[in-house]
């Protein structure tokens, strides 16, 4: 991937900035991936002796420093000396890529960070020195998305909590509108701020009402440094070590590069740095029946009654799932015989990173039999086969939230997709009708009720690829919507999937294979 860079930085003609101190009037490179090889690229050399396909890489270009500021897709290649690159933006999007649509880098938010602090935060002192104590370290920044309700808009709601441990669990009641739309930082202003149920023009305005007494304070109580109700530390030692996975002759699987083999099953795995794990030529008992399942995004849609929480639809594939796979514990997050395997990525910085140990594989026991039978008619006699399932797990942080991801494979050929969602929730100040929106846990904060959305691309080849194909289209999502107009004219839209069923008959009845869906998505508090 560095090669990549080297390429861009010396053919493109224009000066290229490290994306991670880059201003938004400058060109960088956003971020690095392999390009996929289509299907019938691939299958020809599988299984037809057909040629290898080229490696080739996708770069995204932000292009900031120019008269027509924009994003631009290349594929570069062959890898690993590549010599060439083909704009392919206009082919895959239909059109140019406005500049205003680029996911927001990690410098913006702290350039967005530092214009609170020293810009907008200075305009009201008395208002923030005696309602939160603020010594310009103690509230901590969390952004909302999307960045506006229509296109060409670049303006977030940022909510403010205590900087504490699991601070998402302790608002304070402040929340602010930041216009970032001008490539020029200078330009940003604030352009809303809420708080404890208010709304006020900017920091002057909140704080001209407060010296005259017209802001009803709701002053919340400043929480030690562990956050106290939401530190992770556990609150009781174990009475006994918990029980420990067991292979009585080592691994019955092996892992050759990224390829997993086992005694039914054999695969190869890969990271997206947007979408995270995806998996190719899936195969049981030396048959391909998937070419493809992969993670495509997960999608939050919150309430609330505070602008934040109400506004927030977080599709975290646009902050990078595969990006924020990160290493895993032994023993807690994975059994202790895993085999754990690196993930490389190169986003935001012209040098590849490596997340050591984020991705693990074992095989664990169900705990129930296969299937067995105890006889006491005629005769006496007892048949059992023990259960297992072969597992492949990610955990991606993405802010508050950790998914675990997981691909199991069973004996008797089943997949199922599964995710877990742990970590913390996302929470809004408590005041008014919050109830409404949510469950209290805490005295000033509203667990807010949201809906969980998971996306997850499967391309069937049962029986021959022609066979999957039809399947994959029979495979079809139902969009119910239902549109609740909010207080201050703004619209929830909440989005509940669900897979349909079409195809379930043709893919039981097909040989020794099928596919177990896990899918739910309904509206929660926690």
């Amino acid at each position: 991937m560095v090669q990549v860079v080297n390429y861009l930085q010396n053919s493109l003609g224009v000066p290229l900035v490290d994306a991670s101190h880059a201003n938004p009037s400058d060109n960088c490179i956003y971020y690095i991936d392999v390009q996929l090889p289509t299907k019938a690229e691939v299958l020809a050399f599988l299984d037809h002796g057909g040629n290898r396909p080229p490696r080739q890489a996708l770069a995204v270009v932000y292009f900031g420093n120019q008269l027509d500021p924009n994003v631009t897709e290349y594929v570069v290649g062959p890898l690993p000396k590549p010599t060439t690159r083909q704009d392919i933006t206009v082919q895959k999007y239909g059109g140019k890529l406005p500049y205003h649509r680029r996911p927001v880098l990690d410098i913006e938010y702290k350039l967005i960070t530092g214009f609170l602090r020293r810009t907008a935060f200075p305009a009201a002192p008395a208002f923030l020195g005696q309602v939160f104590d603020y010594d310009g370290t103690n509230l901590a920044v969390m952004t909302t998305a999307p960045r506006g309700f229509q296109s060409g808009d670049r303006n977030t709601w940022f909510i403010l909590f205590h900087n504490v441990s699991g601070f998402f669990l302790h608002p304070v009641g402040l929340e602010v509108l930041v216009d970032h739309s001008s490539l020029d930082v200078s330009q940003w202003r604030v352009s809303k701020v809420f708080y404890n149920g208010q709304y006020y023009g900017d920091f002057v305005q909140l704080e001209s009402e407060f010296k005259q007494g017209r802001v009803k304070v709701d002053r919340v109580k400043r929480p030690p440094l562990s956050g106290g109700f939401s530190s992770m530390q556990p609150r009781a030692a174990p009475t006994a070590p918990f029980p420990l996975h067991y292979e009585p002759h080592g691994a019955r699987y092996s892992v050759q590069h990224n390829r997993v083999v086992s005694q039914a099953w054999s695969f190869a795995f890969g990271v997206n740095v947007n979408t995270g794990m995806r998996l190719f030529d899936v195969r049981f008992k030396g048959e391909r029946i998937v070419y493809e399942i992969s993670v495509q995004d997960a999608m939050s849609v919150y309430g609330s009654n505070c602008p934040g929480g109400m506004s927030t639809r977080y599709m975290d594939g646009s902050f990078g799932i595969g990006r924020f796979t990160y290493s895993l514990v032994r023993g807690v997050d994975c059994p202790y015989s895993a085999t754990y395997i690196d993930t490389h990525y190169l986003i935001q910085s012209p040098n590849s990173r490596i997340n050591k140990n984020s991705i693990c594989i074992f095989e664990q026991n169900s705990g129930s039999p296969l299937r067995r039978h105890y006889s006491n008619l005629q005769s006496l006699y007892y048949g059992g086969l023990s259960n297992s399932a072969l597992v492949i797990r990610s955990i991606a942080t993405l802010g508050n939230y950790d998914y675990i991801w997981d691909f199991i494979f069973y004996q008797n050929g089943a997949i199922e997709a599964k995710v877990q969602a742990t970590g913390y929730m996302t929470s809004s100040f408590l005041y008014g009708d919050g109830l409404g929106y949510g469950n209290r846990v805490g005295d000033h904060t509203l667990g807010t009720i949201h809906t969980h959305s998971i996306n997850v691309r499967v391309d069937l080849d049962i029986g021959g690829r022609f066979l999957g194909d039809s399947l994959l289209g029979l495979l079809t999502f139902v969009k119910c919507y239902s549109v609740e107009q909010q207080a201050w004219g703004l619209s929830q839209d909440a989005e509940l999937l669900q897979m349909a069923t079409t195809a379930s008959s043709k893919l039981c009845n097909s040989r020794h294979s099928r596919i177990v869906w896990h899918y739910c998505s309904a509206p929660s508090a926690g």
